[in-house]
């Protein structure tokens, strides 16, 4: 029997380890041919998402660029008209102080307490009319208490603590509107801090805002009417805080002194 050469069986199985690895290196090239295509696809895809989202932010930075400086302006309009209130909150709260300690000025505390009065009630009369009968009878009150007059006076701070915190809140309710001589009709009421105090019917349909100025409501266009229904919603929880496109009632030229 002939006996093939060693060499010759060995050059046999290295052809077969060649093709074979040949394929494989076929299949890994095909593979990787395949992932190149998808990641490629992938990318563009990725690019057109960006673009988007760079043309949305750059609206939304133009957008809040425009509300943080609407912003300022309101706040420091709001600043100017409710500084004058808390100064002098200030000084009648420190006054009683210094009177509860001083027994020999236990005497002109009836007309420290009358001149309280009377400036609470001039600031509540030149104020917006909102909610008047509600806040002078919060004043009457202090006034008509049997208590001793620091106490009395006392009574009087909080109530010019609740007219600073009237500066400092979105309010609505609902109440009765008469104009021009008409029949009375129910509306809901907006107000916003003490520089917008507005009206919105119902249905919707009719609006106003009051004019600290001129001393009466001025109709509102359906957009104004429109950021009005939104404020109300706003002040009952029902919509997340935004600000609100609307003009405003007083300026900082026309508080109340």
């Amino acid at each position: 029997m002939l006996k093939r050469p060693f060499f010759a069986l060995s050059g046999y199985w290295l052809a077969g380890m060649l093709a074979s690895t040949s394929l494989m290196a076929s299949d890994e090239t095909m593979d990787q041919a395949a992932q190149s295509v998808e990641a490629q696809q992938v990318q563009s895809e990725l690019q057109q998402q960006i673009d988007r989202a760079d043309e949305a932010t750059r609206e939304q930075l133009e957008e809040l660029r425009q509300l943080e400086q609407e912003t300022r302006q309101m706040s420091a309009s709001n600043a100017a008209l409710s500084s004058r209130l808390a100064s002098e909150a200030e000084r009648q709260q420190r006054l009683a102080q210094a009177l509860d300690t001083l027994s020999d000025t236990r005497a002109a505390l009836p007309v420290i307490e009358q001149d309280m009065a009377e400036q609470l009630t001039r600031w509540i009369e030149s104020d917006l009319p909102f909610l008047r009968a509600e806040r002078l009878a919060r004043v009457e009150g202090a006034e008509a208490s049997t208590q001793e007059s620091a106490e009395r006076i006392a009574e009087l701070l909080e109530a010019w603590r609740a007219e600073l915190a009237y500066g400092r809140q979105v309010d609505s309710w609902r109440g009765r509107l008469q104009r021009d001589g008409g029949a009375p009709r129910e509306v809901d009421y907006l107000r916003i801090g003490r520089i917008g105090l507005y009206y919105l019917t119902p249905d919707g349909r009719e609006g106003g805002v009051w004019d600290q100025q001129r001393g009466e409501w001025l109709a509102l266009e359906e957009r104004a009417r429109r950021e009005v229904r939104n404020g109300l919603r706003i002040a009952d929880d029902q919509r997340t805080p935004e600000l609100l496109q609307l003009p405003l009632s007083i300026t900082a030229t026309g508080a109340p002194q």
